[in-house]
């Protein structure tokens, strides 16, 4: 019983420190799709204080101060251009269990993409080991890349 308690405990302090994002281009729709994952007890650690007054983070996906929240801490932490134009992205879907805080958001974007630049600095000024796995697909282009607290920076070049 012991065993699977300390199994346990140790789990839960996940000793890998990193996020998941993929962007997805929907040329149909003109909108890149971004979909986030970060444990959410190191996203504590790296957003500051989650408080507003008497309002703090809850998570049914309808509480507008968390949304707003997670918003601005994504776009603080992962600057994306499109064709050299900064762009913002917009939550559309939130969900916190199992310490996974899941994110949906998206971005209008132009018809041609020829470029996108991600600089995704999540957790890299805590953790100096800190990954941030990173996947661009854009019509038959695809790649993953691997980010880290010294090379936080890629930009992919679009071949249409």
């Amino acid at each position: 019983m012991i065993r699977y308690l300390i199994f346990s405990i140790w789990l839960a302090f996940h000793p890998v420190h990193v996020s998941l994002m993929s962007i997805d281009y929907a040329r149909d729709d003109r909108t890149f799709n971004i979909f986030l994952m970060v444990y959410f007890d190191d996203f504590l650690l790296d957003a500051g204080p989650v408080t507003e007054g008497d309002r703090k983070l809850a998570f049914p996906e309808t509480d507008e101060f968390t949304r707003a929240f997670l918003t601005d801490y994504v776009n603080e932490k992962v600057r994306i251009t499109v064709n050299g134009n900064p762009v913002k992205a917009e939550m559309t879907n939130m969900n916190l269990s199992d310490n996974e805080l899941r994110m949906n958001l998206t971005i209008s974007a132009t018809k041609e993409v020829r470029s996108i630049n991600v600089k995704n600095t999540i957790l890299t000024s805590i953790y100096s080991d800190q990954t941030n796995m990173l996947i661009v697909k854009v019509n038959n282009f695809e790649e993953g890349v691997r980010l880290t607290a010294l090379d936080t920076e890629k930009t992919f070049k679009i071949k249409n």
